[in-house]
């Protein structure tokens, strides 16, 4: 007798060996399951053989084998790398809080994300993986970490580094962005506090400063003012009749402020002269009297 049909059943799937007269072998070529083999079974596919003579008779050799059973074990590996995005802080962003809650997540659709290469770096430290909160997710985790110790004011670099368990490795994301919890320096040159004056027309002037997120705004009564690279600022106000409130904020670009206020009134109206009278009158010659004067403002 002689061999009629060699088969190979792979992933669900028949296929027909032919004999190969060289090597004196039954061959063919397959293509591999589009997806790792590393979420089945065993972390492989299983391959069936079942070869059939003449007469009919089959024998049948799978993944469980005794002999035959390791070579029976189709393992296929993915080639395509993980996604990984850090979420917060965003790219740039100045924040005032020096224990952010760092947030990212990496995903991975085919053999998914080995939870044991997930790394964070902060500012080129390894944060140990159980410091890291993973909360899984379809397809990988969603991460979080919040520093145990408050990051200095000025600018952090986060690393976010992953691979899959087929060993593929996601490029790795980079998000710099600075702290900032002092809020700015404001002075307020003029006016003084308390000014009287008979001129409408007021400059408010001053400087500001920030050491760790400028440009620095400022604004006075609510309406914004350029600043000058050195600092200083300057704004012409129109008083109103009365006691004036002026309100100049700076702030910086992390949302810090810091607030100046001055009052000012604005007097206009001459002093009114009601009455004169000089006791005693007519006076001696070289003797004292008394002048008085009843005014009004």
């Amino acid at each position: 007798m002689s061999v009629k049909t060699v088969q190979a059943i792979i992933n669900g799937q028949t296929y027909t060996l032919t004999l190969n007269n060289d090597t004196g072998k039954y061959e063919a070529t397959v293509t591999a399951p589009a997806k790792s083999s590393y979420n089945q079974t065993g972390h492989y596919y299983p391959v069936t053989v079942k070869a059939t003579d003449d007469a009919g008779n089959t024998t049948t050799k799978n993944d469980t084998d005794s002999a035959l059973g390791q070579s029976l074990r189709l393992v296929v590996k993915e080639k395509v790398a993980p996604v990984s995005a850090i979420t917060y802080p965003t790219s740039g962003a100045f924040i005032t809080n020096a224990t952010p809650a760092i947030a990212f997540k990496v995903t991975d659709e085919d053999s998914g994300i080995n939870e044991s290469t997930i790394k964070l770096t902060v500012d080129g430290s390894a944060v140990a993986s159980e410091e890291i909160n993973k909360k899984a997710v379809s397809g990988g985790y969603e991460c979080t970490y919040t520093p145990k110790s408050a990051l200095g004011n000025g600018a952090h670099t986060i690393k976010v580094e992953v691979s899959d368990h087929d060993g593929n490795a996601a490029a790795a994301q980079t998000v710099s962005f600075t702290v900032d919890t002092v809020p700015p320096t404001l002075s307020v040159a003029a006016p003084v506090d308390g000014l009287v004056t008979n001129s409408a027309s007021l400059v408010v002037s001053g400087k500001t400063d920030d050491t760790t997120s400028k440009p620095v705004t400022v604004t006075v009564n609510g309406e914004k003012v350029a600043v000058n690279e050195n600092g200083t600022w300057s704004k012409t106000i129109t008083l109103s009749p009365g006691t004036n409130t002026i309100t100049v904020v700076a702030t910086d670009k992390a949302g810090k402020s810091t607030t100046v206020t001055r009052k000012v009134t604005l007097d206009t109206g001459a002093p009114v002269i009601r009455s004169v009278t000089m006791t005693p009158n007519p006076v001696d010659s070289g003797k004292t009297f008394i002048i008085s004067v009843e005014v009004t403002d």
